[in-house]
C-alpha cells in the first residue's frame, strides 16, 4: 500500500515511561498530519519489571497493566477512525538470564494481547556477573561498564562490552519473531560523552557486518530512530551511516520512527531521517504490520 504521509510506529505514553497519555499522543499526531500512529509501550513480558529498579525510572508496563493498555489503544482506534489509523504494538525487550528468566520478542508470547506489530529491542546486556542498561543515564552506564567489565570509559578498551551488545541483538534476531528492529546501534547513545569505543575500529565494523547478516536472515525491517535527536543527546539517528550503507547493500527495508515519549517529539528529526535514508540509497520506507505493510515513497 503506497502512502504519501507521515507514519510513526514507535510511540510511548503514560502506560510506560511516556510523558503524555495515549489519547493526547493521538490528538498531537492528527495535528501534525500523521496518517498512521502505532503505540509501542515498553514490555518485558512475561517477566515482571519489578525485578529491576532503574536509577531514573521503572519504564516497562507491569504485567497487570497489559490488558488495560491494549484496551485503551483499541478504544482510540474506534474513537478516531476516519481521522487516523491507530495500531497496537509493543517495544518488546530481549532479556535472557539464567537467574531471572527470559523475555524474547515473539508474537506467540504476546498472542493474548493481539498486537498488530512488535518492535524488538535490546536495552539490557547480561553477563555472568549481572546486567546493565546500555542507554540508561550516563552515570549508570559508566557504573555498569566498570562493575561488569572493569572498564573505565575514556581509558579502557570496551570492545568486549560492545560485542556483547551486538551478540545479544543477533540472538534476539535468531530467536525472536517480530516486525521491526529497534534502534539497532543503541550502544552509541552514551558514547559521545563516555568515549568508550570508536566506530572507526575494524572490530566495530565487523560487529555491524555480522549484525546486518543476522537482520537479513530474520527478514525484519530496521527503524531509523530519531529519539536521540529529540532528547538532545546526539544530532544523529540510529543507525549510523556505515550501518545504513550495509543495510541498503543487503536490500534490508527501513522505516522512520521517532521513539517519541511526548506530544512534541512525534516527528522530531523526520526530515533528517528521510535524508539519511536517501543518502544511503533508499527510495521508499517500509512499515510492516502483522496484516498489512505500508510503504512511503521518499
Amino acid at each position: 500500500m503506497k502512502f504519501h504521509h507521515k507514519i510513526n510506529l514507535h510511540t510511548h505514553c503514560t502506560f510506560c515511561d511516556g510523558k503524555d497519555t495515549a489519547e493526547d499522543m493521538v490528538k498531537s499526531a492528527i495535528k501534525k498530519g500523521f496518517t498512521v500512529l502505532g503505540f509501542s509501550s515498553h514490555s518485558i513480558h512475561p517477566l515482571n519489571p519489578e525485578f529491576y529498579i532503574q536509577p531514573d525510572d521503572d519504564w516497562h508496563i507491569h504485567n497487570e497493566n497489559l490488558v488495560s493498555y491494549t484496551d485503551e489503544i483499541n478504544r482510540l482506534k474506534v474513537k478516531y477512525a476516519g481521522q487516523i489509523d491507530i495500531f497496537t504494538g509493543f517495544e518488546a525487550d530481549y532479556f535472557e538470564s539464567p537467574e531471572i528468566g527470559s523475555s524474547i520478542p515473539d508474537f506467540s508470547k504476546y498472542k493474548k494481547f493481539k498486537p498488530d506489530y512488535l518492535i524488538g529491542s535490546v536495552h539490557f546486556v547480561n553477563t555472568p556477573n549481572g546486567f546493565y542498561t546500555v542507554d540508561n543515564v550516563t552515570e549508570s552506564v559508566q557504573e555498569g561498564l566498570k562493575r561488569l567489565y572493569g572498564i573505565i570509559p575514556g581509558v579502557s578498551d570496551a570492545k568486549e562490552a560492545v560485542c556483547d551488545y551486538f551478540e545479544a541483538q543477533r540472538n534476539m534476531l535468531k530467536k525472536g519473531d517480530f516486525n521491526i528492529l529497534g534502534h539497532a546501534d543503541l550502544i552509541r547513545k552514551r558514547n559521545g560523552v563516555l568515549k568508550f569505543f570508536s566506530e572507526d575500529e575494524s572490530w566495530y565494523k565487523e560487529q555491524i557486518n555480522l549484525t546486518v547478516k543476522a537482520i537479513k536472515k530474520s527478514g525484519v525491517s530496521v527503524e531509523i530512530n530519531t529519539g536521540a535527536i529529540a532528547r538532545g543527546i546526539m544530532d544523529d539517528v540510529y543507525p549510523a551511516s556505515y550501518m545504513m550503507e550495509k543495510l541498503y547493500e543487503n536490500g534490508i527495508p527501513v522505516c522512520v520512527n521517532s521513539d517519541s515519549h511526548n506530544i512534541d517529539s512525534l516527528d522530531t528529526g523526520f526530515e533528517k531521517a528521510y535524508s539519511v535514508a536517501r543518502k544511503a540509497g533508499y527510495k521508499e520506507l517500509v512499515y510492516p504490520l502483522k496484516t498489512k505493510t505500508f510503504i512511503i515513497d521518499l
